[in-house]
């Protein structure tokens, strides 16, 4: 299974009491969101394993679960600092014009007049919408406004333009 058929979507972060059950940093919106997918895929010596999600729940702010095959707090112990991620083909289908934020990353960015600003590092989530954070030869905070400051999305040639002022 190659990286990219992979979508990283949290990761182990601790463990929770003395049977199996691990802590989880999640990167999914709302952050229960990951317990949605039933198969994680866990990358073990370069390999990604498939673990069966037994039973998991929103603990206070964060979300902890009890995969299938970890029965005690040894087991859980070395699953510690390990990403959790999906087959793309688990992710659900979006409207034509959506995109997740793991296909905009990486994505060369240029404005209207053709000027490079770089490619998208990562996103930011602050309210009001969503931010690209660009980086080229400098950082850029650009809206993720469809229509607005976002003029064009083309995965399949792996560029995004943007109606922005270069000094901005």
């Amino acid at each position: 299974m190659s990286n990219n058929e992979m979508i990283i979507i949290g990761r182990i972060s601790g463990l929770f009491g003395v049977r199996g059950w691990v802590k989880v940093f999640s990167h999914t919106s709302p952050r229960e969101g990951i317990l949605d997918y039933k198969t994680w895929y866990l990358r073990k010596a370069e390999d990604w394993q498939a673990y069966t999600l037994a039973a998991g729940q929103k603990q206070g702010k964060n979300v902890v679960a009890h995969l299938g095959s970890c029965n005690d707090r040894d087991q859980a112990a070395e699953l510690v600092g390990i990403d959790i991620a999906i087959r793309r083909e688990q992710l659900p289908k979006l409207k034509p014009g959506e995109y997740y934020w793991t296909d905009l990353e990486g994505l060369r960015v240029e404005n209207v007049q053709g000027v490079d600003f770089g490619v998208v590092s990562h996103l930011l989530e602050t309210g009001a919408n969503d931010v690209l954070v660009v980086k080229g030869d400098r950082e850029r905070l650009i809206p993720y406004t469809m229509g607005e400051a976002v003029q064009e999305v083309d995965l399949p040639s792996g560029r995004m333009v943007v109606d922005w002022d270069p000094d901005f």
